[in-house]
């Protein structure tokens, strides 16, 4: 139970709440169990029988069970057979614990747990089960549901006399607070979520333990913030007619409103004596690298240094080359046709020659070049700035917050820290996960960059679309236009073996491994792209050979690149317009986006066709009906975040608290995050270290242990 589910006290078994509540007589809606997932549903059996094959040697017992809104089969081999046969007679009512998978069609769970109900045939007992609420708790297979309640059980002990059992909780809600508010005591709310009486004593609770969550986090980043504002930097004002007005001056556009404000925001905190803190938002394309730059540029004109951390090679060979052409002359500071007020732009990645690392490491360290653009390669201990005043994080949910601490710990006061991300955040989110920065949004695209149409392409159910979108991408590559193919998997994994032989006989037939690049490549060079120009790229594949043909690519040189997601952030080819990314149902919501911002960036409209085997009506292919449905990442990162709820958006990497929410949704639970950030401001300001509130101390102990404490501290 504790590694499967993560459980090792007492106190972690009471905090691991039922996702839901059955009813004797509620209809779970078995027509609408979601694939793939774990579930736990009440229903009665219809029908049973043994099936034999391979002449009579192997046995096969399908069940059906119905709940009245629809039909779901279970099955059992083998030896397994046997119990499941004697116990799962028609009529017989149970509890069923499995893996939704689909076999011909149709939806199914192969070798279920199951518990038989109300065997007692007494009146009491069946009226008592008549009108119990049964939690269904998060259950894995090594632990079902019902096992959990007879833990849980144990410990609240007989039934109206679970105070007594609770009686030495901390309780982490100072009382005016609680009292203020109207909320229930822990003791009380956590006997009402795991045996209610009824569906009020359910709601009583988790607006209680909602409060729990949302207070302890946010007195965690309160503290933060107000750490933060004590430490020292170096203001970095920019020099009134140096580096940045030479830059403006010679760009071919003007920005957009978004960019100044933005931009107005940031030199507004680099001016400070306390490090900026700021989380930089905008849609793929909207001119995040551009506000950036005009930041480092500032730095540089103050007399300081500034990095650029890309999470790829790739990304941070891009972004040099951008920058070193947006810059022209002004980038060869010190250099025989340089401008004289401009400042050297090095490039620092682990593929480098010894050589050009050599060169680059002195540019840094004697101040000669005022900005540095690399992947984790600057984090190492050979790397030392003359005066580092700026940090910019690129895509920052791709970075541990170890490396952004290891990075900021080399300038001789802490740095400025801009953190950029091109997935956007809901507002509530950015203030759960990012409590301790500022946040800027950028909303608007600068003008010239096309809208992209987007499609999703039910292979299975018709396979002439699929041939449809191979003679799309023709079309835009006889249109003089280029294409991506992009898919889940490189398929040279030597681990495949090793999954076959893990699968069951009967695990689901259709199941199989997830579309490769190589393979792809291989079928479109031989069938439908046979006489076009088609390469590919993937991340096991030499710096070299990558740069070469992203190079190629970017020139015009190859009409289809295949590629794994390398391409999902910051590649820019402006010729290309069309993208088919296979299997898209096995990639998130913010992932497809991103992908798809990667088309329609020049001139020409974008053409996105999102290629999938899913039924109609299964999750997977609603999630792609949203993606294909709006462009806005907002409302996307909603879609997503509803879906996948909180455990990856407040995962480690991306918070430094791991996700400690279970009651608290944090899109739908926006006034009780503002209400709760409100309270712990009050209360931190008037008392940092909390020495008032002793059991408030203890849960942000619990929450933040010394590893997490520590996270939090590096943000």
């Amino acid at each position: 139970m504790a590694d499967h589910l993560d459980l090792h006290t007492v106190g972690d078994l009471l905090h691991h709440y039922p996702r839901r509540y059955a009813e004797r007589g509620e209809l779970t809606r078995l027509s609408d169990l979601p694939l793939d997932e774990h579930v736990t549903v009440v229903a009665q059996v219809a029908d049973a029988r043994v099936h034999t094959f391979n002449g009579g040697r192997g046995r096969r017992l399908e069940v059906t069970i119905t709940d009245g809104s629809g039909r779901l089969q279970l099955v059992f081999f083998g030896k397994g057979v046997h119990k499941p046969k004697a116990e799962l007679q028609p009529g017989t009512r149970a509890m069923f614990a499995g893996k939704v998978s689909v076999f011909n069609r149709k939806r199914q769970l192969a070798h279920p747990e199951f518990k038989t109900l109300g065997a007692e045939s007494g009146a009491d007992a069946v009226e008592a089960f008549a009108n119990q609420l049964l939690p269904l708790y998060p259950a894995c297979k090594q632990m079902e549901s019902w096992q959990i309640q007879q833990a849980v059980d144990t410990v609240l002990g007989p039934v109206g006399h679970e105070e007594a059992a609770l009686a030495g909780l901390v309780d982490p809600l100072p009382e005016s607070l609680r009292e203020g508010r109207g909320l229930a005591t822990l003791p009380e709310a956590l006997r009402q979520i795991h045996r209610p009486r009824t569906k009020t004593d359910i709601a009583r609770a988790r607006d209680r333990l909602k409060w729990d969550e949302a207070f302890v986090l946010q007195v965690a980043l309160a503290r933060r913030r107000r750490a933060d504002a004590q430490l020292p930097a170096a203001p970095r004002k920019p020099a009134p007619d140096g580096l940045l007005t030479a830059f403006d001056a010679r760009l071919p556009f003007t920005l957009t409103e978004g960019q100044r404000r933005v931009s107005e925001e940031i030199f507004a905190d680099l001016a400070t004596e306390h490090p900026m803190h700021r989380l930089l938002q905008g849609e793929v394309g909207s001119g995040k690298t551009m506000v950036a730059l005009r930041a480092m540029l500032g730095v540089v004109d103050a007399g300081g240094q500034a990095a650029m951390l890309a999470p790829t090679e790739v990304l941070a060979q891009q972004h040099h080359r951008s920058i070193t052409e947006m810059m022209g002359e002004l980038a060869e500071g010190g250099m025989l046709g340089g401008a004289e007020r401009g400042t050297k732009v090095v490039l620092l990645t682990g593929s480098m020659g010894a050589a050009a690392r050599r060169q680059a490491l002195l540019d840094l360290v004697t101040g000669e070049a005022g900005i540095v653009i690399g992947t984790h390669a600057l984090i190492e201990d050979k790397v030392q700035f003359h005066d580092l005043g700026l940090v910019v994080v690129d895509e920052q949910h791709r970075f541990g917050v170890e490396q952004r601490d290891a990075l900021r710990s080399k300038g001789k006061q802490p740095p400025h820290l801009l953190v950029m991300t091109a997935t956007p955040i809901p507002r509530t989110v950015a203030m759960t996960v990012f409590g301790d920065l500022e946040t800027s949004v950028l909303d608007q695209l600068p003008s010239g960059r096309s809208p992209i149409a987007s499609h999703v392409v039910p292979a299975k159910d018709k396979p002439h679309f699929l041939t449809r979108a191979w003679e799309r991408v023709r079309e835009e590559v006889a249109a003089g236009h280029q294409a991506y193919v992009v898919c889940p998997r490189i398929g040279d994994e030597e681990d495949e073996s090793k999954a076959a032989k893990d699968k069951s006989p009967e695990d689901d037939a259709e199941k199989r491994p997830p579309l490769a690049v190589v393979d792809v490549a291989e079928q479109l060079t031989k069938g439908p792209l046979r006489d076009l120009r088609v390469e590919v790229l993937h991340g096991r594949m030499p710096p070299e050979a990558k740069d070469e043909v992203m190079r190629r690519f970017a020139a015009g040189e190859v009409d289809v690149l295949v590629a794994t997601t390398v391409i999902e952030v910051g590649v820019n080819v402006p010729n290309a317009t069309a993208m088919v990314i296979m299997d898209a149902d096995r990639f998130g919501v913010s992932q497809l986006h991103q992908l798809r911002g990667r088309v329609g960036r020049g001139s020409a409209a974008g053409l996105c066709l999102l290629v999938t085997d899913m039924p109609e009506g299964s999750p997977a292919r609603a999630r792609l009906g949203a993606v294909a449905a709006t462009l806005d990442g907002f409302e996307l990162s909603r879609i997503d975040l509803e879906q996948r709820r909180e455990g990856d958006v407040l995962g480690q990497a991306q918070s430094g608290v791991r996700s400690s929410l279970r009651v608290l949704a944090v899109i739908d639970d926006e006034e009780v995050i503002a209400a709760a950030r409100e309270e712990a401001a009050t209360i931190v300001a008037a008392d940092p270290e909390l020495a008032g509130y002793p059991e408030l101390r203890t849960a942000l102990d619990a929450l933040l242990d010394k590893e997490r404490e520590e996270f939090l501290d590096k943000g």
